[in-house]
């Protein structure tokens, strides 16, 4: 048993969180902000093909399904950065 085959579900966790990263390496680049969801999207997408070939216990029975979550956990990496505004009285951007 790999390391790999522990992860399951937190496989959908660790997509949000190299997004959001992926999201604040965007920010801070200077590339217009409003690319930041599609950017981070596209990155989930990508991720969660990976996790569906080298994550045997990965939520989703086909590479469809992999996209789709992956996608979805990478713009809920967007979420997370709205909330932490929010909650922290966070400034701009």
């Amino acid at each position: 048993m790999s390391i790999l085959d522990t992860f399951g579900i937190a496989g959908v966790a660790a997509i949000t969180v190299i997004c959001y990263l992926v999201g604040a390496g965007v920010k801070v680049s200077g590339l217009d902000s409003k690319f930041i969801p599609v950017i981070v999207g596209a990155v989930g997408g990508v991720l969660g093909v990976v996790g569906y070939f080298f994550m045997p216990d990965f939520p989703a029975p086909d590479v469809l399904t992999a996209v789709a979550v992956g996608i979805v956990s990478g713009l809920a990496a967007t979420g997370v950065n709205q909330a932490v505004k929010q909650l922290g009285g966070g400034g701009n951007g």
